[in-house]
């Protein structure tokens, strides 16, 4: 993979992986060991890996359920590739229907990134998933921020596009959005909540990575480290994070 291509995806899943490692460390305390513990992971609609293998990578066991059997293929080549096949699994199968391939109240985590944007009914899957997780655990939800969608359309010129996205009721830019719907933070907030779980902490997530020039990576190694400390520290401040390109919530059962 180029380096710049390379860069642009750390950006995009450094802040999250580093919040998910967080969290798993307080879980494992929770629990009564020192955090460093091994965790059961479920992970829907986590295609190629993204998120498992580096998981995997600090010990926990994931299983990734991913409707497409081409995603599962990369899945099993890249836990191969880093070593970790053994802590990996794919299943073929939908967030909606998650419980007839695996257990119920069977994982300590659960992983619900970039699903309730594409999915028939965001409610049944997320309490579907709520379903999956064990009294303790937890489930990071990340979703699609309506506002940041409308602004990065005008501020790239595509005025009628961020229009019709603005006053369509999904926050759809027309036919053509490869996205359902998309979120304000009290909308995702209340599916939350409906879903029966509580949510501990809210983030924005890509602040500034989606925005900055492709030539500032290039031209700068450092860059994509520094911007992402940049972006963990204002993640949790509202202004900031109210409109970054995406919405990550940490949130427990009732």
């Amino acid at each position: 993979m180029p380096d710049r291509v390379r860069s642009r995806a750390f950006l995009r899943t450094a802040v999250v992986r580093e919040l998910l490692r967080t969290a798993f460390v307080e879980l494992g305390q929770r629990a009564g060991g020192d955090g460093t513990g091994r965790l059961d992971v479920l992970d829907a609609g986590g295609g190629t890996g993204g998120f498992a293998v580096p998981l995997a990578e600090l010990g926990h066991t994931v299983t990734v359920v991913d409707p497409s059997p081409d995603s599962l293929a990369a899945l099993e080549r890249r836990a191969a590739e880093s070593g970790v096949s053994h802590l990996v699994r794919g299943l073929q199968g939908d967030a909606a229907g998650i419980l007839d391939v695996v257990p119920s109240a069977n994982y300590d985590a659960v992983l619900c990134h970039s699903v309730l944007e594409v999915v028939d009914d965001p409610l049944l899957a997320l309490t579907t998933l709520a379903g999956a997780l064990r009294p303790h655990g937890v489930i990071s939800i990340l979703a699609a921020n309506r506002a940041a969608a409308v602004l990065a359309r005008a501020v790239a010129g595509r005025i009628d596009e961020a229009a019709a996205l603005y006053a369509d009721p999904a926050g759809r830019a027309g036919p053509g959005d490869p996205l359902v719907r998309r979120f304000t933070l009290d909308q995702l907030l209340s599916l939350v909540a409906t879903a029966g779980l509580h949510p501990d902490r809210v983030h924005g997530i890509r602040v500034f990575s989606d925005l900055v020039p492709g030539g500032l990576l290039d031209d700068d190694p450092d860059a994509a480290e520094r911007l992402a400390r940049l972006e963990e520290q204002v993640a949790e401040i509202p202004v900031y994070r109210d409109v970054a390109t995406q919405f990550h919530v940490l949130a427990h059962p009732h």
